[in-house]
């Protein structure tokens, strides 16, 4: 769907998802992440940039489980430690996967995806055209009724700042991997949040589409 064809939708209301290719689990357990592979952090760095054109070959799930755990993942499991700073551990950032299969949240404890739609919400993560045929979409949704101890003026700071490390833990991990990526922040938010059934406690904040480059899709 073209970039045009979304504004107009979204500007009468009509920005929907698109009905699920194939059948999903409403809950999938990831294998273990390999984390001790990848290229040393400072090459990661040099490599890490934004790309667009994305091959429609499905990520590998080693691949996405690696994925999800850089941006979310428990490091520290004797007190369930993440990758990504949380001021006062609010954990106020939940991490959305967008598949042609539905859309799943992340659950980071117990390393595995939970079905949450069963629904291809990927065409409404962005006005652009690429991420409707990209492999996955992340969505990086603040839940606002975690942050209790965070003054409210200053809730909104907290979470983008949250989202944000989230974010680049993501891309990094996607320069060592081959992967293409995008962080984005044109979004139809009030039509996506709609399509994830999210609470008015919940807010998207961003999303990052995720794949191989074109015409470099893993065998």
């Amino acid at each position: 769907m073209s970039t045009v064809t979304k504004l107009a939708l979204d500007l009468v209301g009509h920005l929907k998802p698109a009905p699920a290719v194939g059948y999903a689990e409403d809950s999938q357990a990831l294998p273990a992440p390999q984390t001790s592979d990848g290229m040393p952090m400072m090459q990661a760095l040099r490599r890490r940039r934004s790309q667009r054109r994305f091959d429609p070959a499905p990520v590998p799930v080693q691949t996405l489980a690696n994925l999800l755990w850089a941006a979310a993942g428990v490091n520290r499991t004797d007190h369930c430690g993440r990758t990504a700073p949380s001021a006062l551990n609010a954990q106020e950032i939940d991490l959305y996967v967008a598949l042609p299969e539905g859309l799943f949240l992340y659950e980071p404890v117990h390393h595995r995806l939970l079905i949450t739609s069963d629904n291809d919400v990927r065409r409404v993560t962005g006005y652009q055209d690429f991420v409707d045929t990209a492999p996955l979409d992340l969505v990086y949704v603040a839940h606002h009724g975690r942050m209790s101890l965070v003054p409210a003026s200053q809730r909104d700071f907290y979470a983008w700042y949250a989202a944000g490390a989230m974010s680049q833990n993501a891309s990094l991990y996607c320069a060592s991997a081959g992967l293409a990526t995008v962080i984005r922040a044109w979004i139809a938010r009030d039509a996506l949040a709609k399509a994830m059934g999210l609470s008015p406690d919940e807010h998207v904040l961003v999303a990052q589409t995720v794949g191989f480059p074109m015409g470099a899709a893993a065998p």
